[in-house]
């Protein structure tokens, strides 16, 4: 067993907790946070994820600066806003720019420095001063723990300062000019990220704490992300695998098989994994507030015991008692049958971990059995659309074996940027660039936004041909989705005030813009269009999809369709946790379909993982029902 790590006498000690999105990270987390504060220690939790929930597990309002948490002396917490956080380094990147161009020129730079490959620049950035300098940013602390964002995500951001130090070295040589500021008015930032990535690989001083879910996907990336963590020399990991079934739950059949389920892939961790592990079972209702956190960290610190069930049950609004047996809500959800000549394009998002893969290939396979030629695509880094269909899925569009009418790809953003630098080249030599031109576009897409840029660019070309019924889009989790949904109206911004560049690309500006603004138009039409919200009825994932929503809202996108995974079927509340958790449930599916307004369906918690044709058509027969082809998917 391994207990929390102590810091020396001498420096802060670093935290990182990771995992696929889901697994009760950001819960482990602020459980040791609070542990460690409570024996003494100075203790700071920071988080880089763009959809925090740090201030739903605490209660309380946390924002981008060091706050106090109540009720747990030595505890600070922050929530690194990327928009501010984007701010203040445009700010800090252009106090030198200010000084020296006049100020048609500096207004044109900012503006090339507000796209989002800046904001995840500027996150990290403000990251790396908790590592470069702690004592610097409010006091001293002894633990500094990162809360960070899904596995995926996180390892892109761990990967960037060896490219921005890239971008950077190569911009010094020829324009001087990245997209994420002048080089040198950066080259301070580089060696900040080289002293940061020491640190990550200071085992010493710096841990990595995996958290995952005894099921093959989760296991299958904690070992991918150890893999590329262990690329950039860095070694030391723990784990804790969290989600158990207590083993008193087994006299339920549902809870006897998922226990079975978990009992091969406990073996599989304990086998595959030489690294210190501790498990957590899991709890009758949600990890919320000081006194939980502290009553969670005896059960996995101190071996305690689980609280009374009547202390995990989840608040009732007076008037309205949810637990007993409702009517299922009804739906009128819209219909998805191509329109007016249209294809249907289905967008999947929510927060990582909640089932959008299982969502999304439930509907493709759905779809494609009632005739329609489908696509199912993904951008999400950390793909796992072949595990869901149990059937290899690469980078190129190819049908789907053993299901007529299904096509799938995964969109690599690495390949993606690849194809998209040597089609902009070739687009800018045949409209006769200078070659000293060439050279300066040739740096820019070097950058790395490039990758997001070009993985969305690949998404709108297949959803731009014309053969396809339906296009099923299985997004990466919410921020990042966000981002990327953002890219063509950051990028519309950037071209209408680009007046200062050594390249003259307007014609091929306004191609891009075209293509995108066409893309944004079909995204917020309902007639061809749906933007659905997968999620567990619970709070964090409720209350971050409807954050997504309200963002989506302000560009003209509507919620068209909820999902809401892992819903325990009635029948089988049979015991005082079964029921608590039950209880739970049935208060945030009547929030969920109040706050979104939006067609609502169930994907019940099953015997085990959604895996291959077979289950998944069961699966979207059990959801949508069964339809003859040529039907509308629902009624209206």
């Amino acid at each position: 067993m391994t207990m929390p790590l102590k810091p020396s006498e001498h420096s802060t000690r670093f935290v990182f907790f990771s995992g696929k999105g889901g697994v009760g990270k950001t819960s482990m987390a602020c459980m040791h946070a609070v542990r460690y504060a409570d024996e003494g220690k100075r203790t700071l939790i920071v988080t880089t994820d763009p959809a925090s929930n740090l201030a739903d597990v605490f209660e309380q309002e946390i924002g981008h600066r060091i706050t106090p948490i109540a009720h747990v002396p030595n505890l600070f917490a922050m929530e690194i806003d990327p928009d501010q956080a984007t701010q203040e380094y445009i700010d800090r990147a252009m106090v030198p720019i200010r000084a020296a161009f006049p100020p048609q020129i500096v207004r044109v730079m900012e503006e090339q420095m507000s796209g989002p490959c800046t904001a995840e620049v500027a996150a990290f950035d403000r990251f790396t001063d908790f590592l470069d300098a702690p004592a610097q940013n409010g006091s001293a602390f002894d633990v500094v723990i990162f809360d960070t964002a899904p596995t995926g995500h996180t390892i892109r951001l761990l990967e960037l300062p060896a490219e921005w130090s890239q971008s950077i070295e190569t911009a010094s040589a020829g324009s001087g000019q990245t997209c994420i500021g002048p080089a040198a008015a950066i080259q301070d930032a580089k060696h900040k990220y080289e002293r940061a990535l020491a640190t990550m690989r200071r085992s010493a001083q710096t841990e990595f704490v995996f958290v995952l879910h005894p099921e093959a996907i989760s296991i299958k990336e904690t070992r991918r992300a150890i893999d590329e963590l262990s690329k950039l020399g860095i070694r030391n990991f723990r784990l804790i695998i969290n989600g158990i079934i207590p083993p008193e739950e087994t006299q339920s059949p549902l809870f006897a098989a998922r226990a079975t389920m978990q009992a091969r892939y406990l073996e599989q961790v304990e086998r595959e994994f030489d690294y210190p592990q501790r498990r957590m079972m899991l709890l009758p209702g949600e990890i919320r507030g000081a006194t939980k956190l502290r009553q969670v960290g005896k059960i996995f610190f101190d071996g305690g015991q689980e609280l009374e069930f009547e202390d995990w049950q989840a608040p009732i609004s007076q008037g309205e008692d949810h637990r007993s047996n409702p009517q299922p809500i009804t739906f009128h959800p819209p219909n998805l049958k191509p329109t007016n000549g249209h294809r249907r394009t289905i967008f999947f998002a929510g927060k990582g971990g909640v089932g959008k893969t299982v969502a999304a290939c439930m509907t493709a396979v759905w779809l494609a059995r009632q005739g329609y030629k489908t696509l199912l695509l993904t951008t999400d880094p950390a793909a796992h659309l072949g595990d869901v269909l149990d059937t290899p899925v690469g980078d190129e569009v190819n049908p789907v074996s053993r299901q007529p009418n299904l096509w799938a790809a995964k969109i690599d953003p690495k390949a993606a940027a690849e194809t998209y630098k040597a089609r902009i080249l070739t687009d800018a030599r045949q409209r006769g660039r200078s070659e000293a031109a060439i050279k300066v576009m040739d740096e820019e897409l070097n950058s790395p936004c490039t990758e997001e840029i070009a993985a969305f660019d690949r998404f709108i070309e297949y959803a731009a041909q014309d053969h396809w019924d339906a296009v099923v889009f299985d997004t990466a989790p919410t921020g990042h989705t966000l981002r990327l949904l953002e890219l063509p109206i950051d990028w519309s911004k950037q071209i209408d005030v680009k007046v200062f560049a050594s390249v003259d690309a307007a014609a091929a500006d306004d191609v891009a813009k075209a293509r995108f603004g066409k893309v944004i138009q079909m995204m917020g039409d309902p007639a061809q269009s749906t933007f659905t919200f997968v999620m567990y009825p619970e709070s964090t994932p409720m209350l971050e999809a409807w954050r997504a929503a309200q963002e989506l809202r302000t560009v003209g996108i509507w919620p068209g369709l909820v999902v809401v995974n892992m819903v325990i079927p009635s029948e089988q509340a049979t015991t005082p946790f079964a029921q608590s958790r039950r209880a739970m449930q049935e208060k945030y599916l009547a929030e969920i379909s109040e706050r979104f307004g939006a067609p609502l369906v169930q994907i019940p918690l099953l015997p085990g993982e959604v895996k291959g044709l077979t289950m998944l058509t069961k699966l979207g027969e059990q959801v949508y029902g069964k339809v003859a082809a040529g039907e509308a998917l629902f009624a209206t």
